[in-house]
């Protein structure tokens, strides 16, 4: 996507806080927006298709589960809104992102799933769903994606769920991605296997926009 065709990230207008200053209302953006916003803060593309493939996954995990498909969604695609400027230093990962869309009045349950997928490096403990499907969503990317990469075509379409499996139990392969965050689907009521399945699935749908 080109991101010079992207409106403008303004959310919807605020109110006033006693004692002056405003204050967002507590509203999600549309899509549009928050994609408007994720470019602006994320020029890298891999970085970019990491959070499309996240947010893919966690709109299907909200479909699955009853749960807000929009809420979960952008909170997925906003995942890593501030990885750019934090850098390495996963003791404020997640933490510039809140202060970002605190003030432009993301709803603060959104905002909590997105600074508890680094719970480990901030030193917290994920309890919600929101907070697993997040965490669980993010990194079955990076499996998925290397995964798709190494079969000839390369493209996710032609993954399978028993290839991914099977390379969660080798820690050499896609070495970054954390088996024990995925493992979290558990907390959703759903086995790996299902887990693997819709993300592939969730994927697939979004393949163009991926490079897959």
């Amino acid at each position: 996507m080109d991101s010079r065709a992207l409106p403008d990230y303004t959310w919807p207008t605020g109110r006033v806080r006693p004692g002056g200053g405003s204050v967002m209302e507590q509203k999600l953006p549309t899509r549009e927006a928050a994609l408007a916003l994720l470019y602006s803060k994320i020029a890298d593309p891999q970085l970019r298709a990491h959070c499309l493939a996240t947010e893919a996954i966690l709109r299907h995990l909200a479909r699955r589960l009853g749960e807000d498909e929009d809420l979960w969604g952008l909170s997925g695609l906003l995942h890593d809104l501030d990885l750019p400027e934090v850098g390495t230093d996963m003791t404020v990962h997640g933490r510039v992102s809140e202060g970002w869309l605190r003030e432009i009045g993301f709803p603060e349950e959104g905002i909590d799933a997105i600074v508890h997928h680094n719970a480990e490096g901030l030193g917290l403990t994920r309890t919600t769903p929101f907070h697993h499907a997040v965490a669980a969503a993010e990194q079955i990317t990076g499996l998925i994606r290397t995964t798709a990469l190494v079969q000839p075509s390369r493209q996710v379409a032609d993954v399978k769920v028993s290839s991914v499996v099977k390379r969660m139990k080798d820690k050499r392969f896609a070495a970054n991605v954390d088996r024990e965050s995925i493992r979290e689907c558990q907390h959703l009521g759903l086995a790996l296997e299902d887990f693997v399945a819709l993300a592939i699935v969730a994927m697939t749908e979004q393949a163009e926009a991926l490079g897959l």
